[in-house]
């Protein structure tokens, strides 16, 4: 996937794990809790989409326990899309609405909707067909309970799966989503909550309302508010971390040492540069070793001015933590930074060229 991408991957692909290192989610993860000191909102964003996963597990669970209680439903089901309609198209794609089709936001409502109507109704609909069950089984003797509607009690006859906590197929419960969005709210949204993000009062307020109130669940419910931090992010964060990571290897210590030691260099160069001028020592070809450190001096300003180490780069590094580097697998950031590598260390060679042949050329004239 990544290998078909010539160009630098979006923040919807790198919170969906479609990239590698070192614009990876594990990368930006690092940015976010080091350079931008927002890895809340980061958090806050996974754990949506986790609880999003988590309702999707959970319809899932709960269409296979339905077909499996009722098998004649099953064998209609195969060749009818209307019977699973309402479980089958509750598993959407991309959840952001912005980088979604069309379709995986139909899908993104369709799971709400399905889990309100089954926080609501679900054990009306039972008890009701239920009732009908009995009815025709007096009447009829053996009709088939299969239907090719979805909203037919024959649909949603059987017992709530999820009501029989022993159920060898059950692994999520309804409380279990409860639970999550409970702790999301309580975790990032409420005034004082230990990691408390900065949103409108308006969508905090809509969301404290839907779940403390209305007992809603759904992922619907956060919409709003992951829209608000995606953009914040895609904003503020994501364009410092493409600077820093694909256009660069080097995080802000690194490039601050880097920076030093680029000083030092070109003091030491410098110095040793006017003290064979003015002692006038011979021969003059010593002061071609004027080359060392202004090469260590030079390199090591030109890595701090593009947070890039060259040498690095070309071997196929990138610094994430002080110290501790990352393979580069993503194909067009390795190419990127190789052509940056390679322009710096023209760059470099040629700067450092200039000094030392101006230092050589000067004539001597001891003090």
């Amino acid at each position: 996937m990544s290998s078909e991408r010539n160009r630098l991957p979006t923040l919807f692909e790198v919170l969906s794990r479609r990239t590698l290192p070192p614009v990876d989610l594990f990368a930006f993860y690092i940015y976010m809790r080091d350079q931008q000191r927002s890895v809340d909102y980061l958090d806050f964003w996974l754990d949506v989409a986790q609880h999003m996963s988590l309702c999707r597990h959970y319809v899932r669970e709960l269409r296979r326990s339905v077909l499996v209680s009722t098998p004649d439903l099953s064998k209609e089901a195969v060749g009818s899309h209307r019977s699973s309609a309402l479980l089958d198209d509750s598993m959407p794609g991309p959840s952001n609405r912005r980088d979604g089709s069309f379709e995986d936001r139909t899908n993104d409502q369709r799971l709400s909707a399905f889990l309100r109507a089954d926080s609501l109704n679900f054990d009306q609909f039972i008890e009701q067909g239920n009732r009908e069950d009995s009815q025709r089984g007096r009447h009829s003797g053996s009709l088939p309970r299969g239907s090719n509607d979805p909203s037919s009690s024959a649909f949603l006859s059987t017992p709530d799966p999820m009501a029989d906590q022993t159920s060898p197929s059950q692994t999520i419960a309804r409380a279990d989503i409860r639970s999550s969005a409970e702790k999301i709210l309580y975790t990032y949204l409420l005034q004082g909550s230990e990691r408390e993000i900065v949103l409108p009062e308006p969508i905090l307020s809509a969301i404290a309302n839907a779940i403390e109130v209305d007992g809603r669940d759904d992922p619907e419910v956060f919409d709003e508010a992951k829209d608000y931090v995606f953009q914040a992010m895609e904003r503020d964060a994501f364009p410092g971390f493409l600077r820093s990571r694909a256009l660069g290897n080097l995080i802000p210590a690194s490039s601050m040492v880097r920076l030093m030691m680029g000083l030092l260099g070109i003091f030491a160069g410098f110095w040793a540069g006017f003290c064979m001028i003015f002692l006038d020592l011979e021969p003059k070809l010593n002061r071609l070793w004027l080359i060392l450190p202004f090469i260590v001096g030079v390199y090591m300003l030109m890595a701090h001015q593009y947070s890039l180490d060259p040498v690095m780069a070309l071997l196929g590094y990138s610094e994430y933590e002080f110290g501790r580097f990352m393979r580069i697998k993503e194909p067009y950031v390795g190419v990127l930074l190789s052509q940056r590598s390679i322009w710096i260390l023209v760059l470099c060679l040629i700067i450092v060229a200039c000094l030392v042949v101006l230092f050589a050329l000067v004539p001597g004239k001891r003090l």
